[in-house]
């Protein structure tokens, strides 16, 4: 199968959605604007958010940001908050070749650590991390409930 990388673009927006639905069986739409309006409006232009195009269609993202010193986190620390795989696509080497990609996209802009968070009791995303080179982190989630 041939998978090409490349920038998310405005017009990915409902294939993102369509996946996203797919995995969690739950739409996000509002969610999503949100995120496609802090991703592609970047000043800087450095990509931090990428599809997978698989069969002329998009068959998986990554979307990540960087840190410009917010939590006393240096600019060279970015994250990866968002990813998706279509199910007809998982398990055929999308994720992997996604990653790859935006590991590479972050160590040319001279990023050093890439952190992401993962709920304690999934432990099929933390397989998939772990795969990718992720361990735990040297910091704290901390939480207050509010209500």
């Amino acid at each position: 199968m041939n998978v090409e990388i490349r920038p998310l673009q405005r017009e990915d927006f409902d294939a993102v959605v369509e996946i996203d639905e797919k995995v969690f069986n739950s739409a996000r739409p509002d969610y999503y604007e949100g995120k496609f309006s802090r991703v592609l409006d970047e000043k800087d232009k450095l990509v931090t958010s990428l599809v997978a195009v698989a069969d002329g269609k998009v068959a998986g993202f990554v979307m990540g940001e960087l840190f410009m010193g917010e939590y006393g986190i240096p600019a060279t620390t970015a994250t990866l908050d968002t990813i998706g795989i279509d199910p007809d696509y998982q398990r055929k080497g999308v994720s992997t070749q996604l990653m790859e990609e935006f590991v590479a996209h972050l160590r040319k802009a001279g990023v050093e650590n890439v952190n992401t968070l993962v709920s304690w009791n999934d432990w099929q995303l933390i397989r998939f991390f772990s795969k990718n080179g992720f361990e735990p982190a040297k910091t704290i989630n901390l939480e207050l409930k509010i209500a």
